[in-house]
């Protein structure tokens, strides 16, 4: 299983890169639209499974990304709905853990879930590729310290009913981790910051992919299934990859739609 896990990440990480750095643009929005109609299918999977959630729900996806991608004005909206979502919605929502079985709510989450992430995929990869990856690197370096640090140091649940695994100390582990990373990526590319509200970002951004982690794990858990989908040998599905990134990058596109209008 390891061999395999290991596999699927390098064909992942050398498709990213490709992606990022030797594809055209149009190619790159291309590709994150179909990270989206994937996520789409494997959502309906979860909440559904009947014919619109398997084939309506990932059209639908698709044409709103091509929507988006014609209306750029419009995704700064879909930002402060998601970051509304993620940090007002969400947290209520681990409390009352609301079930999500092919109902409308289903259908709005999923959308809220998938069109800002697309939306900040293309915006984020704008400012430059390697901004993107930083971003991405923010949550890998969050879930990385998360694990090793749980497993070295924790004791106390941060939330058995959803996902027991999880604990504090890995969150504290999280949030250490990511100061490092970002106030080093705020020395390597000379960026102009004040320290105390770039701080808070990257608790922000922190607390934001945990949550994702933690909302797709309910979401599992509610379905009964371990992973998504099994897509991504010895990784489950795309959302299984992706689901901290729904939560991060629209907070950080909307926080960079502030500095790059």
């Amino acid at each position: 299983m390891f061999k395999l896990r290991a596999m699927t990440a390098l064909v992942l990480v050398a498709a990213i890169l490709a992606i990022l750095f030797l594809a055209p643009p149009s190619l790159a929005f291309a590709f994150f639209a179909l990270v989206a109609v994937v996520g789409a299918w494997e959502w309906g999977g979860l909440v559904g499974g009947g014919a619109f959630w398997r084939r309506g729900f990932p059209l639908l996806v698709m044409a709103a990304c091509g929507v988006l991608y014609l209306l750029p004005e419009i995704r700064i909206r879909l930002w402060l709905g998601a970051a509304l979502f993620w940090l007002l919605l969400v947290p209520v929502w681990f409390r009352y853990r609301w079930p999500l079985k092919g109902n409308f709510q289903a259908l709005v989450i999923g959308l809220l879930l998938l069109l800002p992430t697309w939306a900040a995929l293309v915006r984020i990869y704008d400012l430059g590729p390697v901004r993107l990856l930083a971003v991405m690197g923010l949550v890998w370096v969050a879930d990385i310290a998360a694990y090793l640090t749980g497993r070295a140091f924790g004791r106390h649940k941060l939330a058995p009913a959803i996902s027991p695994g999880k604990t504090w100390e890995g969150a504290a582990g999280a949030v250490l981790a990511v100061q490092v990373y970002g106030f080093a990526l705020a020395a390597a590319f000379k960026l102009d910051i004040a320290y105390v509200p770039y701080a808070g970002l990257l608790l922000l951004l922190t607390a934001a992919s945990i949550a994702g982690d933690l909302f797709e794990s309910l979401i599992k858990r509610q379905a009964g299934v371990k992973d998504s989908s099994a897509l991504l040998p010895g990784h489950g599905g795309v959302l299984d990859r992706i689901d901290s990134l729904t939560s991060t990058l629209p907070l950080t596109a909307l926080a960079l739609s502030f500095v790059y209008p």
